[in-house]
């Protein structure tokens, strides 16, 4: 049997649990298992009682008096009630910190007995994982950090999946869908539903996966992104060219090339001071800040401008519009466009 990852194990302590702490805090940076581990905690307070859902999510521009006073609402029927405040920056402000330990510390000393409070955040940097809430938070609430699925481990978290729904399948088949997947959960999960759908319980062999797998759509925008910005330019070009066999819609292709490169260029002046504000001004955290730094320390500053002129000149072709230098073809123009990102700072050959 495949053994269960540390977010598996969460999900499974919330189905069995028998009560809730006052004041329980998620973090993490793997969509699919924070959400999967809200969910599960969700439905354990529905199970222990706790008819009404309060869901705010919030940043430090929000107004925090309204999660204080979803604290004080008082159920109509004396149920419990659930209050999640969700912070996908993981920078809540200086109001939304106060408010955040004072909650907490509300719920600890038993000041909210008729409500369990669910933070949600994302794996959060160093330099935020210091300050005073988190602290706060770490002492006083139920703190779990909710880890990643490395790519040696996915294999057995695959074949965890799978003996959910009943399946199960050998070293070689599940070290195929590892590669296949490419790290990416969403994309597994999406895999291992389909496998389920298509083939009772039992074993699956690497020819009946390969063919669940490879007859569906293989790229998305994001790996698109992720190739251009990390200067893989092989793999960037083949993602284009396999979003435009499947169909995609080129105004979307260009539109997430043309954001990724304008978000950039406002970066770009910052890349040697102040960087950091102007990261969190964009609301890049996490894989997509790693990603934006990498790609300012490669991509010459001068180069971001030009580009973001290239991509609003595809959009001229695409509405008809020649363009002086460029291809009739707007999809011809965007290998260049996409190329031009991928291929900067790299040494001639």
């Amino acid at each position: 049997m495949a053994r269960a990852s540390a977010a598996d194990r969460l999900t499974e302590h919330y189905a069995g649990a028998g009560e809730l702490p006052a004041c329980t805090v998620l973090s993490g940076d793997e969509i699919l298992l924070l959400t999967e581990a809200a969910d599960a905690y969700r439905a354990a307070a529905l199970r222990l009682g706790c008819a009404e859902r309060t869901h705010l999510v919030m940043d430090a521009r929000s107004d925090w008096s309204t999660a204080l006073a979803a604290s004080q609402n008082t159920s109509l029927f004396g149920d419990l009630r659930l209050l999640e405040i969700s912070v996908p920056t993981g920078k809540p402000g200086k109001t939304g910190a106060d408010t955040l330990q004072k909650l907490a510390a509300m719920a600890g000393d038993g000041h909210l007995p008729d409500v369990r409070i669910l933070i949600r955040l994302p794996q959060l940097d160093r330099a935020t994982q210091q300050a005073k809430w988190v602290q706060v938070l770490k002492a006083g609430a139920a703190w779990t950090d909710i880890p990643s699925i490395p790519r040696t481990a996915l294999p057995d978290w695959i074949a965890a999946r799978l003996e959910r729904q009943g399946h199960t399948a050998d070293a070689e088949t599940l070290a195929w869908l590892a590669d296949k997947v490419e790290g990416n959960l969403l994309a597994a999960h999406q895999e291992i539903q389909k496998l389920a759908l298509l083939h009772p319980a039992g074993p699956l062999g690497l020819e009946q996966v390969q063919a669940a797998v490879l007859n569906v759509a293989r790229y998305n925008l994001y790996d698109l992104r992720d190739a251009m910005l990390l200067g893989q330019a092989d793999r960037a070009l083949t993602v284009l060219r396999g979003l435009q066999a499947e169909g995609e819609a080129l105004l979307l292709v260009l539109w997430a090339v043309g954001e990724e490169i304008r978000i950039l260029a406002r970066l770009a002046p910052h890349a040697r001071s102040g960087l950091d504000a102007a990261l969190r001004a964009q609301r890049l955290f996490g894989a997509r800040e790693k990603l934006a730094r990498q790609a300012l320390a490669r991509v010459p500053a001068a180069a971001w401008a030009p580009a973001l002129r290239h991509a609003h000149e595809i959009d001229r072709i695409i509405k008809g519009i020649p363009v002086a230098g460029r291809l009739q073809d707007p999809w011809d123009e965007l290998e260049r466009l996409v190329m031009r990102i991928a291929t900067a700072g790299s040494p001639r050959r």
